[in-house]
């Protein structure tokens, strides 16, 4: 043995010395987010398959725990019912160990749940996700799992920009963002797939800044030839999500489109909304912008009653499904009203489908996101912490 042992040393010795300019690995950060998954509901059906522990969140005491789970919760006078239990608390946390999933109503989901009983005796539902493990269960939704992994990455970096972007506006709130398109499309675990979870991984931590800072990278399903100008829709003026011409997103099934209303459909949603009309006359363009897209129209009707509205609080009010984009003409024949319209979605930032054409043509994931979010850089979230 001992003539061995120097041949041994030889191998295992320059393992067991560190190099002088070796850099130390970085643990990536991962900031838990604070997702709203189930809103003003009277109960909730809860499963878990292995142990978990139960703790008010505004005293971190521990109130039950166990092993297996399937019960109802709901409200209660005092608290909140779980199962025959009532836990005299109306803010409970659910927390299992990072392998298990908490299945709430079916839906599979990472992290830790947050259940708060509301003033109304309704329950609001929170899952408490680590960033990384939130992109899982987004990118499936908001985009196709079949496209190109540089389409997907960039996918990847715009949602965790985005999210982060998200959670720095909402800190005071109970919770950081919806599961809807009103934020982001969010299903836990459930809608994790090999190539987009693949995506995050690839890109972890990676996110857009402009002038050193995160800013809101919007997206949208296809922009029809020419993203939108943040400014036209919010307050917000930021060169990096100003308009930019997009050809590359014509193979998209959105990129034309025609809705047929019923016409008393319409005139109801906008009573709605504060608009009081009769029978709809006309509807007609006031002005467009520079993107392409409307952004005022004149609505009359029968009693001479006449309102401008901006085309975006007509979308809102109509339908973002039923409106698809701004970039529309409309005409009313009899009792409905037809808009042909180009592209899906508010226009800003990163063109999904354009971002599809571009991965097809060779760019990669910087490339793309250069092109739709011109003067923005890529970096990691260790470099901006300190503004989260």
């Amino acid at each position: 043995m001992k003539k061995f042992f120097p041949l041994i040393l030889a191998i295992l010795l320059p393992l067991l010395v560190v190099r002088a300019d070796a850099q130390p690995v970085k643990k990536s950060i991962n900031p838990v987010l604070r997702v709203l998954v189930l809103d003003n509901k009277d109960n909730v059906l809860m499963a878990i398959k292995g142990s978990y522990r139960i703790y008010s969140t505004t005293s971190d005491k521990l109130l039950t725990g166990g092993y297996i789970l399937h019960t109802v919760v709901s409200a209660s006078d005092q608290g909140i019912m779980f199962g025959q239990r009532d836990l005299k608390f109306s803010k409970i946390r659910v927390v299992v160990p990072e392998s298990s999933f908490i299945y709430i109503d079916g839906r599979a989901f990472r992290g830790s749940v947050d259940i708060i009983r509301k003033e109304n005796m309704k329950l609001m539902v929170i899952n408490r996700v680590p960033l990384e493990e939130y992109l899982y269960g987004v990118l499936y939704n908001e985009i196709s799992h079949r496209w190109p992994i540089e389409a997907i990455k960039a996918q990847a970096v715009t949602a965790r920009t985005f999210a982060l972007h998200q959670a720095r506006q909402n800190k005071l709130k109970d919770y950081d963002l919806t599961n809807d398109i009103y934020s982001q499309v969010y299903s836990g675990a459930t809608s994790e797939r090999w190539s987009t979870t693949r995506a995050v991984k690839l890109t972890s931590g990676e996110i857009l800044t402009y002038n050193g800072d995160i800013f809101p990278a919007y997206y949208h399903a296809t922009c029809g030839g020419h993203t939108e100008d943040a400014s036209n829709l919010w307050n917000i003026n930021l060169p990096c999500i100003k308009g930019v011409e997009c050809g590359y997103c014509k193979e998209s099934p959105h990129y034309r489109w025609v809705k047929t209303m019923m016409l008393a459909d319409v005139e109801k949603k906008l009573n709605a909304g504060g608009y009081k009309l009769g029978k709809i006359k006309d509807l007609s363009i006031v002005s467009k912008n520079n993107s392409g897209r409307i952004d005022k129209i004149e609505i009359n009707d029968e009693a001479g009653i006449s309102y401008i509205i901006t085309a975006k609080d007509f979308r809102h009010m109509i339908g973002p499904n039923e409106v698809r984009s701004t970039n529309f003409e409309a005409a009313i024949n009899g009792d409905k009203l037809i808009l042909k319209g180009i592209g899906w979605g508010h226009g800003v930032g990163m063109c999904q489908w354009g971002a599809k054409g571009l991965s097809e043509k060779g760019k990669t994931c910087k490339e793309i996101l250069d092109f739709y979010y011109p003067g923005a850089k890529i970096t990691t979230i260790d470099k901006i912490a300190d503004k989260l």
